[in-house]
């Protein structure tokens, strides 16, 4: 007994075998045929690692002072001789007490009769007043560090040395030189020696 087998083969194939396949029915029957596409596969790539961005911070300081150096790192100073110059000079004027009026009275902005006032010590009328009408402005204390801060960075003698506060490298020196545009001080008293105290203090991670 003989067993047949039928062998499924492709309509187009036995069409062709057969002899009766046409050009037009053969390609009637190559357009059905439904092609399968190849799976994508994503390959996973690992993750670009992103290298944190440097954080200031200061050692034992005070809450002002923290403010202070915030502030200026958050400005674009990114020099640690700089940044520890700007607060040596900052502590001298007035360490870093914003309601201050020079001979030592804490007292709001307007009861400042004579002398500086604020954490460099604003003199000249055109600085002083300068404050006042800044704070009037931008709706701020003038009494406050915040808008001290605001103000101290808009002045035309701080932009004239913020190019020099802003490049890496220097030595206290050159700094200081640029302090002295900005502030313009009569007396240097302790200016180098805080720089170099902040140094300890100033710490970039």
């Amino acid at each position: 007994m003989y067993t047949f087998i039928t062998l499924a083969l492709p309509t187009v194939l036995l069409a062709s075998l057969a002899g009766s396949t046409t050009p037009s029915r053969l390609d009637k029957a190559l357009n059905e045929v439904t092609v399968l596409e190849a799976p994508v596969v994503e390959v996973a790539t690992p993750e670009e690692e992103v290298a944190a961005e440097p954080e200031v911070s200061c050692v034992g300081c005070t809450a002002n002072e923290t403010e202070t150096l915030e502030y200026l790192w958050e400005y674009g100073i990114k020099d640690r001789v700089a940044l520890a110059t700007i607060m040596g000079n900052i502590k001298q004027e007035s360490n870093f007490t914003a309601n201050i009026c020079e001979g030592g009275a804490r007292v709001p902005y307007n009861r400042c009769y004579s002398g500086g006032y604020g954490i460099i010590q604003w003199t000249t009328s055109n600085r002083y007043y300068g404050l006042g009408k800044f704070a009037q402005r931008y709706g701020g204390d003038p009494s406050s560090l915040a808008t001290q801060l605001r103000y101290m960075v808009e002045e035309v003698q701080w932009k004239r040395a913020a190019n020099t506060f802003k490049t890496p490298g220097l030595s206290v020196g050159s700094y200081m030189n640029a302090a002295y545009g900005w502030l313009g001080w009569g007396i240097h008293g302790n200016r180098t020696y805080y720089a170099n105290h902040y140094l300890n203090k100033v710490q970039i991670n």
